[in-house]
């Protein structure tokens, strides 16, 4: 069985880990409604991309 030879240091490790901290995600303004949403992502409000609608929108209120 595989087993280190040395303790890694807490230096080591955390230089390591450095690049696994999540993102914060990005968010524009749609055009149609104001809604926030991704970029380059159908409004999930309105069905809407890039000013033309392609999705229809179920309004469950």
């Amino acid at each position: 069985m595989a087993v280190p030879k040395k303790k890694t240091s807490k230096s080591k490790r955390n230089m390591r880990r450095a690049h696994d901290s999540l993102r914060a995600v990005n968010v524009v303004e749609c055009s149609k409604c104001g809604e926030m949403t991704r970029p380059h992502h159908v409004c999930t409000a309105c069905g809407h991309y890039k000013d033309r609608e392609v999705a229809a929108v179920n309004d469950r209120t």
